[in-house]
């Protein structure tokens, strides 16, 4: 154990055969990581790139739901990186999810265009300058566009993935202007989308959005996601995302 964790490290559980390592006072993967890869319709023959894979959640997710071919996943934090590629190393996903340390705006000259069928990213929400404490935290590359825009995600994405392409993202629900926006001046066509609800009769405040680069124009709206019931519990269909019996 000691190989694989630092001091201020924890091993977390994930309750589907494989562990994550986190730092306990630093940034942690949440929900909207969980829905992003449940949403993801990837396939097994999908070489996928994940952009911005912080922890190195989302490829495990996506590992242990849609067991695609091959998945590559790139972080600009090198701390990160680092703790991703030990986590992959503890759970023998080595050879099965690659973690790279590496800007996003640079994956297109290192890792080659059209490189991938599919491009996952759970990427920073807040605009830069809406108020930032202390943009060198790494809380704060995380949720601020800081390093990276939306217009640099989405560009990016197109850019990686092959023509048909599909790009999945987990976003704020009030950004979702911006997003569609952003995506059609990149000709990545909207396709899907599902709107993320605290519990019902509150607003949505995360969306979960599907691109096709050079689709044609459709839009497919999804049922609505509710976190929690009526009661302050976890729906049945979290439940389910999390792969727990009830």
């Amino acid at each position: 154990m000691e190989v694989f964790l630092k001091e201020d490290e924890a091993l977390d559980d994930l309750q589907n055969g494989y562990k994550l390592i986190q730092k306990r006072d630093s940034f942690r993967f949440g929900v909207d990581a969980v829905l992003l890869a449940d949403f993801a319709d990837v396939k097994r023959k999908d070489s996928v790139l994940e952009m911005g894979t912080g922890t190195g959640i989302i490829p495990i997710l996506l590992h242990a739901k849609k067991n695609p071919a091959k998945i590559t996943a790139i972080e600009l934090q090198a701390d990160m990186a680092e703790m991703a590629s030990r986590s992959m190393l503890y759970n023998d996903l080595q050879n099965t999810i690659d973690v790279k340390c590496m800007d996003l705006k640079s994956a297109p000259d290192l890792l080659g265009k059209a490189a991938f069928d599919c491009v996952v990213t759970n990427p920073p929400y807040v605009k830069k300058e809406c108020g930032i404490n202390n943009p060198s935290e790494s809380k704060a590359i995380s949720r601020f566009e800081i390093m990276c825009t939306l217009e640099d995600v989405v560009n990016t994405a197109k850019l990686m993935l092959r023509t048909g392409g599909k790009l999945f993202m987990v976003h704020r629900a009030d950004r979702l202007v911006d997003i569609i926006y952003t995506m059609r001046s990149k000709d990545m066509e909207p396709k899907r989308i599902r709107f993320v609800h605290p519990s019902t009769g509150k607003r949505p405040n995360l969306v979960l959005i599907e691109g096709a680069r050079g689709g044609r124009p459709e839009l497919k709206f999804m049922d609505p996601l509710y976190i929690y019931n009526d009661k302050g519990e976890y729906t049945e269909e979290i439940h389910r995302i999390y792969g727990r019996n009830i």
